[in-house]
């Protein structure tokens, strides 16, 4: 299977994706893929279009976090409000803990279930820290904490530390917190998501291109100008396969930085068994189980991997020297999410037990589901990364 065979299995013959970029390769080679449409217009994707990263967001936050540390800006071992202290809850989680997901956190009510700005940064500066037990311990609110600890080591914004340690020293030029007005037509259309949950139906609509498809960092950054720290950066595949080289090539931190990012950070097997989520710094390691594991089966223990609700994935692995990118589009007028009502199943809504298929709206439409899309990664996408890369 090649990577053209697999973005057409994603955007033709399922329609899962509305479109799909892909990539793989090592520092200084790369095979690329790309098809599909951008937007309810049918403009087709093309190597300038310009992704909403969603959480891909994390994996800069991580590198930041860990170069500041490298500059001897930021010590890890320090509590949050030592650099923080709006986060009075906090005083006795290390930076470190919020890292590596460590510690759960939980705000008095939800930030994006605020009417504004101000509102929605109440609740987080309210977040209190709680014992994950063997819940899920991946999170959003550690980055958005974060975003404020390497405000005041950097002494300056987030997206003024993550523009000097990583964007510059990898020579990314399309990556950005707000979308210059003038580059927005070529932005990845995130309109129409729908969604069913319990019996209630959901329909977003409009989302102007350019904004940050994420709720929680809608609400922080409506008009993209502060970068959350979990979601809300946009780029190009160019510049994203510009950061998997560089790191790669160290061009961003060190080769033990790397490492101890890769580092499991709480992941284990439970007693009546199954596993905790293997979670290293902001981003997901190696997972004894391959199913649940977000690093692809042909990278090895020092890999890193990330992937966003959009559609996206990224995994590096510096010790085979090898990435795997893709940059999708699950949400443009498409079933993201079905939560049945008790009693039925995904097939009593006419999708394959797995998710994908065609759903009929009440209005009478009928969508394409991306619903639980990600276990499809394995057989169609990295299966061609394996094949093309010849592992």
């Amino acid at each position: 299977m090649l990577l053209t065979d697999s973005v057409r299995y994603f955007t033709e013959e399922t329609a899962i994706l509305a479109c799909m970029s892909c990539a793989c390769g090592d520092a200084s080679h790369v095979r690329t893929a790309m098809g599909g449409v951008i937007n309810l217009a049918g403009d087709p994707l093309t190597g300038e279009s310009v992704f909403d990263l969603a959480s891909l967001s994390k994996l800069f936050t991580g590198l930041t976090v860990m170069a500041l540390r490298e500059e001897g800006r930021l010590d890890l071992s320090a509590p949050v409000t030592a650099y923080a202290p709006q986060f009075a809850n906090l005083g006795g989680v290390s930076v470190d803990q919020l890292l590596g997901f460590e510690v759960g956190l939980r705000t008095p009510e939800r930030i994006d279930a605020q009417p504004d700005r101000e509102a929605a940064l109440r609740q987080l500066f309210g977040v209190r820290p709680y014992e994950i037990g063997e819940g899920r311990a991946y999170s959003d609110i550690p980055a958005m904490v974060l975003k404020y600890v390497i405000e005041a080591a950097a002494d300056s914004s987030c997206f003024e530390a993550v523009e000097r340690l990583v964007l510059r020293p990898a020579g990314m030029r399309e990556t950005w917190e707000r979308v210059p007005e003038a580059l927005r037509s070529r932005c990845v259309s995130c309109d129409r998501e729908h969604r069913l949950e319990r019996g209630t139906y959901i329909l977003r609509t409009p989302v102007p291109a350019g904004t940050p498809h994420d709720p929680k960092a809608h609400v922080l950054s409506p008009d993209g100008g502060d970068f959350a720290g979990h979601a809300g950066l946009f780029a190009t595949v160019g510049d994203m396969v510009r950061l998997a080289q560089s790191v790669l090539a160290g061009k961003i931190v060190s080769a033990a930085s790397l490492r101890a990012m890769a580092r499991n950070r709480g992941g284990h097997p439970l007693p009546g068994g199954g596993w905790t989520q293997y979670l290293g710094s902001q981003c997901y390691v190696k997972h004894p189980n391959q199913y649940d594991s977000e690093v692809p089966a042909y990278m090895g223990s020092q890999a890193i991997a990330l992937s966003g609700f959009t559609g996206h994935h990224l995994s590096i692995d510096p010790e085979r020297g090898v990435f795997a990118l893709y940059l999708g589009n699950r949400v443009l007028n498409r079933l993201t999410v079905l939560l049945p009502e008790p009693g039925k199943t995904w097939t009593d809504y006419g999708l394959e037990p797995d998710g994908p298929g065609r759903f009929t709206w009440p209005d009478g439409r009928v969508i394409p589901s991306s619903v639980s899309y990600v276990h499809r990664k394995d057989a169609f996408f990295h299966r061609a990364v394996a094949d093309e890369m010849g592992f």
